[in-house]
């Protein structure tokens, strides 16, 4: 069957699609019935099963064949070191750090945060918790402590997994400490802190607390898989919220594995025993699906790459890891092929590899640009795909389903709805619009399996968040058009989160910690355009009465404040000392205006504007920055 027919399929009886899709599982009891209506727009899928994620992962291939086979690549560029784990390989080790776990007093239903860098054991840690069934909670390494000791406190983890240090090009970053002060902020402590001690910066352990990674294997007993009921959360990811506060999105455990198994061949189009790379971080939901759970599930090999595009050591770095490990497919964001256009325009760095092996590349986590993925079509010479999807929803919502059938690319769209998610434009009373039309981006209840089925204890914002602006559908958050063919594309957020370098974040959140700054009266933070990351913040900050220190330092402070406290992925390194900020006359900040003003874009001048001349004041401030030009 073609897109159509499966699409359809889907749509006209969700029921028997899913249960036919679920047969490729391997299950302790198989689900009977897919979907589950608790009520009120709540869903689950396959709540009447039991099955165990990481069975499905690794223990199942090596009981049927692939124990052999390499399940997980590690290449390193930055450490120099490469690695490759098979199926046996990674289940005598996943096993074994189970075992620590259950050591360590951890139980199904007990959550336990990994903090990890881009090293082969992040993903044994996620395993190890899928194994016995704990809830893991992944966060990325590059946050500072107080956003870990927030997640600490929402979560509540039995133990937590970290390593002593994360590499980066020219530095290294030492976790350890940053561990440390978060716990000691955190009211919520865990119980234990299992830690992998890296050669680059070994780290020093708090007795009664920390125990080394290796001795804490060396003191468990190999744990075997725990059955678990389908609807059991695998994990809590944060993700960026509109208040600031982190939303802790919920995965359950049997519709993630049918939900990412098919996708793997549909989607991706690699068969089992392909090698299948996701240049993404285990911290971010690429990584969860795509460098985790989906490739193992499916019995692909997947690549780890603890590097960056450029610099580690040139912008040849991707081609080199595509031609050396047999890569078929390779997923990575539109920021990272920028990054590398932007050093190689002339792609003289692909042209030194063979790259025969390619079958597509894959482009997600913002809006990849029709410049970008021309370039990339031009030198690599195969299709490039743009597909969309979110943390909440684990996978793709709409792309170009290229193996099931490869349907013809309109460069600016990710291309057309995956089976199970009924996309809809809406306008502001929640009416469709026509064809061609702008509105905002919904999609239909039930969603499909595998995506959130709500917020880690949080059950009323996720309504308020996700639900109630169109009642009997999921409100992505995301403006857009589906044209005459049934394409699908994304042209803006309708809040506050914006996407630096393929990273959700929060405006509001960075507001937070601005506001936070002893001289500091009020702020704004917006996303403006930027060539090679898709968006950078920008910060304006107005000024407490009386303050006349230099408005340099202050802005050097309100960058420092922000890396500290958020981190470095933030990318924060402009702010603006203005008299003022652009407000409604019921004193509501004006940044939709701000971001229009500082990307040359045309805009109507609010009606209900305070002062219009204020945003003379705010061109003047974004023109010494480089915006603002037209």
């Amino acid at each position: 069957m073609g897109y159509t027919e499966v699409y359809n399929a889907a749509k006209a009886d969700p029921e028997a699609f899913w249960l036919e899709q679920a047969k490729a599982i391997d299950w302790v009891e198989p689900p009977t019935q897919a979907l589950f209506d608790r009520g009120q727009d709540l869903y689950e899928w396959y709540a009447d099963a039991r099955v165990n994620g990481c069975y499905n992962a690794v223990d199942r291939h090596v009981e049927q064949g692939r124990a052999d086979q390499v399940a997980i690549i590690h290449d390193s560029p930055i450490t120099g070191t490469k690695q490759e784990i098979t199926f046996a390989e990674l289940q005598t080790r996943v096993s074994r750090l189970a075992g620590a776990l259950v050591a360590q007093g951890v139980e199904t239903g007990d959550r336990v945060i990994i903090y990890m860098p881009m090293v082969p054991e992040a993903v044994e840690a996620m395993l190890a918790c899928a194994r016995i069934g704990a809830v893991h909670s992944v966060v990325f390494g590059g946050f500072a402590a107080h956003e870990l000791a927030v997640r600490i406190d929402d979560c509540t983890p039995k133990a937590i997994i970290a390593a002593s240090c994360g590499m980066e090009p020219n530095r290294v970053v030492h976790y350890k400490p940053l561990l440390d002060g978060a716990i000691e902020m955190a009211a919520h402590k865990p119980d234990a802190c299992i830690i992998l001690q890296r050669a680059q910066a070994p780290c020093d352990l708090i007795e009664g607390r920390d125990v080394e990674w290796h001795a804490a294997m060396a003191a468990g007993t190999p744990a075997d898989c725990v059955p678990v009921a389908g609807n059991h959360p695998a994990y809590i990811l944060y993700t960026s919220g509109t208040t600031g506060a982190p939303k802790g999105v919920v995965r359950h455990t049997a519709g993630h594995l049918v939900a990412l198994n098919w996708t793997m061949k549909n989607v991706y189009n690699v068969d089992p025993g392909d090698v299948f790379w996701a240049a993404s971080d285990v911290g971010w939901v690429v990584g969860h699906s795509y460098i985790a759970y989906g490739p193992l599930i499916h019995g692909n090999t997947t690549v780890v790459f603890e590097g960056k595009p450029v610099g580690t050591p040139d912008a040849g770095t991707f081609w080199r890891v595509i031609s050396e490990h047999n890569v078929r497919s390779f997923f990575t964001a539109p920021t990272a092929i920028r990054a590398v256009k932007r050093e190689d325009p002339k792609g003289l760095e692909a042209a030194k590899y063979d790259l025969s092996c390619l079958r597509a590349l894959y482009l997600a986590g913002e809006r990849a640009d029709p410049d970008t993925i021309i370039w990339a079509q031009d030198v690599l010479g195969k299709p490039v795909y743009d597909h969309w999807w979110q943390t909440e929803t684990g996978y793709t919502i709409v792309g170009n389903p290229a193996g099931l059938e490869a349907l013809p690319v309109k460069v600016g769209s990710p291309t057309v709805p995956m089976p199970g998610y009924d996309v809809h434009i809406l306008d502001e009373a929640g009416h469709e619009v026509s064809r061609g039309t702008l509105g905002a981006i919904a999609i239909k209840l039930p969603l499909p399996p595998g995506t959130l089925p709500t917020l880690w204890n949080a059950e009323d914002r996720f309504r308020k968040g996700y639900l109630t602006t169109f009642p009997g559908y999921y409100e992505t958050g995301d403006a857009g058009l589906i044209d005459e063919d049934g394409y699908l594309y994304i042209m803006a957020r309708t809040d506050d989160v914006i996407n630096v370098a393929g990273h959700r974040l929060s405006t509001g959140a960075m507001e937070e910690v601005l506001a936070g700054h002893p001289d500091v009266a009020e702020c704004a933070v917006v996303g403006v355009n930027d060539p090679l990351k898709g968006q950078a913040p920008v910060g304006f900050v107005c000024l407490t009465k009386g303050v006349n220190r230099p408005h340099a330092d202050i802005a050097a402070e309100c960058v420092a404040r922000v890396r500290d406290q958020i981190g470095p992925v933030a990318a924060f390194k402009l702010t603006l000392v203005v008299d003022r900020l652009p407000k409604t006359r019921s004193g509501k900040i004006l940044r939709a205006t701000m971001v229009k003003l500082a990307d040359n874009e045309e805009f109507k001048l609010p009606a209900t504007i305070d002062d219009p001349a204020i945003l003379d004041e705010i061109k003047e401030a974004l023109q010494t920055i480089g915006y603002a030009k037209g």
